[in-house]
């Protein structure tokens, strides 16, 4: 049996950050803390400030997509960059002046500055980069260089003559 820790190493193709582990485990407390009856107004400055859209990127044949969930936010303030092979997306969601000063019942959305950034494949240059910003997804494209597109490459291993099978080696 694996552990969760194992699982989610193995399900992540990304490198492992301890502050998503921490954001993750605040979620999964803030929902305790819900299903148990624990008053939301109690818990002061328990609300993490921070947005963080979701990314996902794949390459497809020799093409990239790279989507950035962006609901709510107005395209016109989104900035993406790319510098030294890395993609920055950056914004902001403001709230509404109305929604300032509401009593909640619930609030799960997040609003202030965020900013992504994710490592290009190599030679995806900013002028290859098409975007698109359609109901709340930003969806950025581009054609992978030749060098860079995905091949499938057969491997052929050769077994020395004296090898052992595995299990008949000495310990």
């Amino acid at each position: 049996m694996r552990s969760s820790r194992e699982e989610l190493s193995l399900a992540s193709p990304e490198k492992w950050h301890p502050a998503k582990e921490l954001e993750r485990f605040r979620r999964r407390v803030d929902d305790l803390l819900e299903h148990s009856g624990f008053e939301q107004h109690r818990l002061k400055n328990w609300e993490s400030s921070s947005l963080r859209p979701a990314i996902e990127s794949f390459v497809n044949g020799d093409q990239l997509t790279i989507r950035v969930d962006l609901p709510g936010i107005d395209p016109e303030s989104i900035d993406v960059r790319v510098m030294g092979g890395f993609l920055t997306v950056k914004g902001s969601r403001e709230e509404n002046q109305e929604s300032k000063h509401a009593q909640y019942y619930r609030r799960e959305t997040r609003y202030g500055d965020f900013e992504r950034t994710i490592q290009l494949p190599e030679g995806v240059k900013a002028e290859d980069l098409n975007a698109t910003h359609k109901n709340g997804v930003l969806e950025l494209t581009a054609m992978l260089p030749k060098e860079g597109a995905s091949k499938q490459v057969k491997v052929q291993v050769h077994k020395p003559e004296d090898a052992k099978p595995a299990g008949d080696r000495e310990r």
